[in-house]
């Protein structure tokens, strides 16, 4: 067990008198001063590494009169002894724990064009004012980062937060960011699997204007959802269509598997959009880790937010047929112009 006390060493200036005075200068004579001895070769074992402190010289200093002494020990440890009059002791182990000020949260989210977005929650949980000075993302080499915690007033980009960067006990800020997998590592989806580095987000914060700032990082990880053999995603698709007036979308399908594929495109209508074109078309073969895109067309028949849905594909190598439902949502207005009319 280790008992956590206050580093102090200081006590309050004895109260002297004038050489002239009836006490002369016997309350100096009694005056004496102090011994700080580091205790050497001090060993500490956590849980992930283990710490040892070897101090060169035993005997730090004599402290003088109105003197003090200040020594730095690794990890916030300090272990002294101290001796008064040469046989009185007193021996302190020290443990200086620092616990942040804020409670932060991450979640992130994956859209239906492949983009990643990152939700972060910043929570004062302390009982006094923090003022954030900077929040910052630093996305990892795979990802290229934007935030999105601007708005534009003026032609002038400024803060969702205006000037106030202050958070009060239990006030909380909300921020969020944009991610984008680059294009050379999009190509490979075996390296997309699993446990991913997304990077770090640094909070730069000061309880006090003028004294000096501290740092907190965050490290951003995020498990990839497994797509199974083949997924199917979208590259571009418009998010308000006019009813009864063609559309076009662009897929991709990525092969996730160790072999190659031989694909076949059907397509069957449902009751708020038809599909235009052949069904049973030939998209072609696909190399493992490999993508292919295609175009399709379709023609809304219901106002109002509608799925798109009734892709099927099938690996004719494998026998094996993918339903894709629900892949979108797009918005269908009525014409203005027939409303006019």
């Amino acid at each position: 067990m280790m008992l956590s006390m206050k580093h102090n060493l200081f006590t309050n200036f004895s109260v002297t008198c004038e050489d002239n005075n009836l006490p002369g200068n016997f309350s100096n004579q009694l005056m004496s001063g102090c011994c700080i001895n580091n205790i050497a070769n001090t060993h500490l074992q956590t849980s992930t590494q283990s710490l040892h402190f070897s101090v060169s010289m035993a005997t730090v200093a004599e402290c003088l009169s109105n003197c003090c002494i200040d020594d730095i020990c690794p990890c916030g440890f300090s272990i002294y002894s101290t001796q008064c009059g040469g046989k009185m002791f007193l021996r302190k182990l020290c443990l200086f724990s620092f616990l942040p000020p804020f409670e932060v949260k991450t979640k992130f989210y994956n859209s239906e064009m492949s983009d990643l977005f990152l939700e972060v929650q910043i929570q004062n949980t302390s009982s006094s004012t923090v003022f954030i000075q900077k929040v910052s993302l630093e996305p990892s080499e795979m990802y290229t980062g934007a935030e999105l915690n601007t708005v534009s007033q003026a032609g002038e980009d400024e803060c969702t937060f205006g000037t106030r960067t202050f958070l009060q006990s239990m006030e909380g800020h909300q921020y969020l960011y944009h991610f984008q997998l680059k294009q050379e590592f999009s190509e490979n989806s075996a390296i997309t699997r699993g446990l991913a580095e997304m990077g770090r987000l640094d909070i730069v914060w000061k309880r006090n204007l003028g004294e000096m700032a501290m740092l907190q990082t965050i490290h951003l990880e995020r498990e990839v959802p497994g797509y199974g053999n083949m997924r199917l995603s979208l590259e571009t698709i418009p998010d308000t269509v006019i009813l009864e007036e063609p559309f076009r979308i662009t897929c991709k399908i990525t092969n996730h598997s160790d072999r190659k594929m031989k694909l076949v495109l059907k397509m069957c209508d449902t009751d708020s959009v038809r599909w235009c074109g052949n069904s049973g078309r030939y998209l072609g073969r696909l190399s493992p880790s490999s993508t292919l895109s295609f175009t399709l067309t379709l023609l809304p028949l219901q106002l109002g937010l509608q799925s798109v849905s009734g892709i099927r594909i099938t690996d004719k190598l494998l026998k094996k047929t993918y339903v894709c439902d629900d892949v979108a949502k797009v918005c269908v207005i009525p014409s203005m112009v027939k409303m006019k009319s």
